[in-house]
């Protein structure tokens, strides 16, 4: 499930809706206003002020009727947000409060975020996507390139590997330069078609089962994470840093890829911490018992050890999570420590030198500290571009259940979507399935754990409930609020939480 479950709003989530609702001062006073603007952010850029008070990380209250289960759900698989130091300031607070008339003086004059706006850069959840992408290019445009470009000649079957081999001599440096591509028996000119081709056949050939680089995640075939066999193939390593190159050249030249990934992967590639929560997405059933475990009192029930076992090629195989985890049974005492390291070996451990070959190949290209300025979403969105999204076909593809189409509630939803930014739609559609992808054929495309499953609206009790979603089945709990401007609100702060991570997962 993604995002807010819970009756009350987080401080930060409020703070978020707030922000993306304020009224806009008109632009003439912002024009006016922006030389002191700039001379409040040169005198204070954050660096020496201390966290305040009352933006200091508070500890989750229990209610006296939850129980001891239910607590251990939360402390695991809670979403949890990473805040900088500066963002627990009073500047950090300012900032984010006002962050709507920073955004669009930035929007207006870019080169801003570069100068005298540059503590922003510091909180990067402050800025909109749009102006993040803008300061990414254009610190890459500033990096003078002065290697020839690049002549590759390959057989449109054979793109992975003609590619593979014509250029894992080249140096990051030389990576960098213009890219000419001439598909073998074609007659194309490559005037910036051919090479946009090449990408995309590229990218799907990085997912050929073949290669066995990458597994699908969640029974889903859209979205991919790194294979733990894929030492099958000898070569797996220099493969993953080859497709690291190849992410990296493709956003260092703007151009987008039918690529998607878990998003644990994508918060490898940002150096974030992978979450249990993230596991969900991953691998939904073995989510669901490990969920089961915490929600119960384990003892006599399950027989486990600190291990985890695995099917190689017909071959069991297990693995210590711990030192001398194979004696060490899994107790009702123990059982939090146990769903953490099993998740971690899953997403990060069971795969890591493929991660750490893949990294070393992206960060060449792309370096780490221009990357962090994004969260997991944006990447997403910075690799694969922002989605076209066609509301009406999502409409014509949607199931209902205890609601019809001529619900109140269904529509006002619709109508509260119509009216979405195109960003927000994006923001929406990774809330609700997992990910941004449309599919090529339309929403009646749309793949969940099982194979073709549609977007469907469930109703939901509680009109002071956020909704909530089951990304693995592409299922929207929509509560059966009584007035369309609560319903706009709270799937506003739905999808806000979900793209700024204050919710559960």
């Amino acid at each position: 499930s993604t995002a807010g479950s819970g009756p009350g709003l987080s401080a930060s989530a409020k703070e978020a809706l707030a922000s993306s609702s304020q009224a806009m001062p008109p632009k003439p006073l912002l024009n006016r206003l922006l030389p002191l603007i700039e001379a409040f952010f040169v005198l204070h850029d954050g660096s020496g002020a201390r966290p305040s008070s009352a933006s200091k990380p508070s500890t989750p209250s229990v209610t006296p009727t939850a129980s001891r289960e239910t607590d251990d759900v939360l402390a695991v698989f809670g979403e949890k947000k990473e805040v900088s130091s500066i963002e627990r300031t009073k500047f950090g607070r300012l900032c984010k409060k006002h962050r709507k008339p920073l955004n669009a003086l930035i929007k207006q004059t870019p080169r801003l975020l570069a100068k005298s706006f540059a503590p922003l850069l510091k909180m990067p959840a402050v800025l909109d996507f749009d102006n993040k992408r803008s300061y990414f290019r254009t610190q890459h445009r500033r990096r003078d390139v002065r290697c020839d470009p690049i002549r590759l000649k390959v057989r449109r079957s054979e793109v992975f590997m003609d590619s593979y081999h014509q250029l894992r001599g080249r140096t990051a440096e030389e990576l960098k330069a213009k890219i000419y591509i001439q598909f073998q028996g074609e007659e194309g000119i490559d005037a910036g078609g051919v090479v946009k081709e090449w990408f995309n056949t590229l990218a799907q050939q990085i997912f050929n089962p073949n290669y066995a680089l990458f597994t699908q995640a969640g029974g889903k075939a859209c979205t991919y994470h790194p294979n733990p066999m894929s030492y099958v193939n000898r070569e797996h390593l220099q493969y993953f840093y080859f497709t690291g190159r190849i992410i990296g050249k493709a956003i260092y030249d703007g151009h987008v890829l039918e690529a998607f990934f878990t998003r644990g992967f994508y918060k490898h590639m940002l150096g974030m911490k992978v979450l249990p929560a993230d596991l969900e997405a991953f691998d939904p059933e073995y989510f669901s018992n490990l969920r089961w475990a915490l929600e119960n009192d384990i003892t006599d029930v399950l027989d486990l050890t600190f291990t985890a076992e695995s099917d190689e090629f017909g071959v069991q195989k297990t693995t210590d999570l711990i030192e001398n985890g194979h004696d060490i049974a899994v107790t009702e005492e123990n059982k939090r420590q146990y769903v953490q390291l099993m998740c971690e070996h899953k997403m990060t451990h069971s795969v890591k030198p493929q991660i750490d070959a893949f990294l070393q190949g992206l960060h060449e290209i792309v370096p780490p500290t221009l990357l962090s300025i994004f969260d997991d979403k944006e990447l997403e969105l910075l690799i694969s571009g922002l989605p076209d999204i066609d509301i009406e076909d999502l409409r014509a593809n949607t199931d209902y259940h205890n609601y019809t189409a001529n619900s109140e509630q269904i529509v006002w939803f619709w109508n509260a979507l119509r009216d979405f930014t195109q960003e927000q739609k994006a923001w929406f559609l990774q809330f609700a399935t997992g990910t941004s992808r449309v599919p090529l054929e339309g929403f009646k495309g749309l793949l969940g754990m099982r194979g073709p499953q549609k977007f469907s609206i469930h109703r939901a009790f509680g009109d002071d409930r956020l909704p909530s979603a089951h990304t693995c089945f592409n299922q929207l709990d929509l509560p059966e609020y009584t007035t369309e401007e609560n319903l706009r609100e709270k799937l506003l702060t739905a999808v806000l939480e979900g793209h700024e991570g204050f919710g559960f997962a």
